[in-house]
């Protein structure tokens, strides 16, 4: 491919020492202004609607990580960021959240941190609950060992990301899954999660053995045939004894205060006056 076509393929941005190591010419890189490319400054090329976080990148010699990084690797993350989320080893630049520290090999084209830096600094930098979903999905998705995080965070004494890790609860599924643990979490109610039960199938989480709490994904119910499914599962907890709440993602993110009202209410009510399990 010509230099045009390197540069596109590595998301329209690059020094010039990157496209020498790559193999390609001076005189080639030098041509690439004819070819559509901008030079924002001596030694960097840059064709339109490149991507913007690597060109903040390029411009102070640093690589993407953190929140903006997810996208890359495919970690859930609820929003992105305000501001690109950098990691370098100076203190020049501004307008940009500065991490510091890279502890594993880069991408060798893109100017991208890896995905356990990546990882590492989402845990020191972003709310809990964030922090959370990008490394479960790490783990899940991505294969990063739980406890090479937890060793790489131990060896720089950083307490707070610990916290995080020890706390991890990787049988999430979702980043939505990621969020209600946090949320029950955070007011006291302990659960189980993506327990099997017979006759029923497997629930996102069970709490107290008698409700189960299912939160339904963004693809729920596609077909008919899944609307079917979900109805007979509900219809079987029901004979069962179990008392069941199914909650949509919006309901976690911006309701959380009725879900534990709801959650808390059901429990109450168990307590008071047990229903009568009845068998099939």
């Amino acid at each position: 491919m010509d230099a045009i076509q390197y540069l596109q393929k590595i998301g329209g941005v690059a020094r010039t020492r990157q496209l020498l190591a790559a193999g390609y010419s001076r005189t080639e890189i030098s041509r690439l202004p004819e070819q559509g490319a901008k030079q924002p400054r001596r030694g960097v090329f840059m064709l339109k609607g490149c991507k913007p976080e690597f060109a903040t990148a390029i411009r102070n010699n640093a690589k993407v990580t953190c929140a903006s990084a997810a996208s890359y690797y495919g970690l859930w993350l609820r929003n992105p960021p305000e501001q690109h989320h950098l990691a370098c080893d100076h203190g020049h630049g501004s307008g940009f959240v500065r991490h510091r520290t890279i502890r594993f090999d880069a991408d060798p084209a893109l100017p991208l941190a890896s995905v356990e830096d990546a990882v590492i600094h989402s845990l020191g930098c972003l709310q809990p609950n964030a922090a959370a979903a990008m490394a479960v999905s790490a783990v899940r998705l991505r294969g990063v060992p739980l406890a090479l995080l937890r060793g790489e965070l131990s060896a720089h004494k950083s307490r707070p990301s610990l916290l995080i890790l020890q706390e991890l609860d990787v049988r999430a599924e979702s980043i939505v899954e990621v969020n209600t643990q946090h949320l029950l979490k955070s007011h006291g109610i302990a659960y189980d999660a993506q327990v099997q039960l017979p006759g029923i199938g497997r629930v996102d989480f069970l709490i107290e053995g008698v409700l189960i709490v299912e939160v339904d994904g963004f693809a729920f119910h596609a077909d008919r045939s899944a609307l079917r499914r979900d109805l007979y599962r509900n219809n079987a907890s029901t004979l069962k004894g179990f008392s069941v709440l199914r909650y949509p993602p919006e309901a976690i993110w911006y309701e959380p205060g009725r879900v534990i009202a709801e959650i808390r209410a059901v429990l109450e009510r168990r307590r008071n006056a047990p229903p009568r399990l009845v068998s099939k």
